[in-house]
C-alpha cells in the first residue's frame, strides 16, 4: 500500500529560507498527521561527484489534501539541497505514509514547533478547530513559515535574535497553569527534552536520520524510560513524553 512510487511536483513555494514542494499522489493512501515519508529525487540522486545522496531522506508530511501532499524543506546538506531544487514537472520518489502519528486527546491541545519541526504540527492543526500554536524560529526570515498554519489559528512566534515576536525560547510562551492541557511538540532535541522534563501530558514527534524508514536497520533507536529502545520509524515518530528516558541530541 505504501510502496515506493514516483510522484510529479505540481507546485513549489518559498517561506523565507524554506521551500514547500507539493506532489500529486492520487493513488497513495492518505497519511495521518504526524506520519512521514521517505523521499528521494528521481533525477540526480546519487552516482557522481555532484550526486552524493543515495539513501532517501525522512520527512513528515506538512499537509495532505485530495491526492496532493506537501513537504517542507530546509537546506542542511546535499540531500535537502537537491530536494529544494525540485520544481514543477520534476519527479520525486516517495515511500509512505510510515510510522505512528499524533494520537487523539480529550485534553486542550497546545502545539509547539521549532524550525522545520513545524511540519507535522501544520498537518495536525489542519484537523483541529483553531488550536493554540507556539512556534520558535532562528530569526524573522525563518519565521515567515508561521504563515503555513491556517485553520483560524494565529500562531505566537518567538525568535532567537528577537527580530520577530518574542525574544527567547518558544517554551517561554507556555502558560503557567498546564492543567487540562496536552502538549504536541516537534523541533530540536533540546526543546523536546525541555518539554519532556515538564512532566505534563505531551506527545513528542522525534526527528532522526533514517536509512530505511520501516524498522529493518535499527539506525534510529531512542531510549525508553522503562529500559530498552524503540525504533523512531515504526514505534514513532510520535511518542508519549512519559515513554522516553530522554530525547537524545542528534
Amino acid at each position: 500500500m505504501f510502496g515506493r512510487r514516483a510522484c510529479t511536483v505540481v507546485e513549489r513555494t518559498t517561506y523565507g529560507p524554506y521551500v514547500v514542494v507539493d506532489v500529486h499522489d492520487p493513488d497513495g493512501p492518505a497519511p495521518a498527521p504526524g506520519q512521514f515519508y521517505m523521499l528521494a529525487a528521481v533525477e540526480r540522486w546519487g552516482g557522481g561527484d555532484g550526486e552524493r545522496p543515495f539513501l532517501p531522506r525522512a520527512f513528515s508530511v506538512l499537509r495532505a489534501r485530495e491526492g496532493r501532499l506537501s513537504f517542507l524543506f530546509d537546506d542542511v546538506g546535499p540531500g535537502t539541497n537537491r530536494l529544494m531544487d525540485l520544481d514543477r514537472e520534476d519527479e520525486l520518489w516517495l515511500t509512505g505514509p510510515l510510522g505512528e502519528g499524533w494520537r487523539p486527546t480529550d485534553r486542550r491541545p497546545i502545539l509547539i514547533g521549532g524550525g522545520v519541526g513545524i511540519a507535522p504540527l501544520v498537518a495536525l492543526a489542519d484537523t483541529l478547530d483553531a488550536p493554540e500554536v507556539l512556534l520558535g524560529f532562528r530569526d524573522a526570515h525563518h519565521a515567515q513559515a508561521a504563515a503555513l498554519v491556517t485553520q483560524g489559528s494565529d500562531p505566537s512566534v518567538t525568535t532567537d535574535d528577537g527580530s520577530a515576536g518574542h525574544h527567547g525560547l518558544v517554551t517561554e510562551l507556555l502558560p503557567d497553569d498546564l492543567s487540562g492541557v496536552e502538549l504536541f511538540a516537534c523541533g530540536p532535541p533540546a526543546m523536546l527534552e525541555a518539554i519532556r522534563r515538564l512532566g505534563v501530558p505531551a506527545q513528542l514527534a522525534l526527528e532522526s536520520g533514517m536509512a530505511c524508514g520501516f524498522g529493518a536497520c535499527f539506525g534510529c533507536v531512542t531510549p525508553l524510560a522503562e529500559g530498552g529502545y524503540a525504533r523512531v520509524c515504526v514505534d514513532g515518530p510520535v511518542f508519549a513524553a512519559a515513554e522516553l528516558a530522554e530525547v537524545p541530541a542528534h
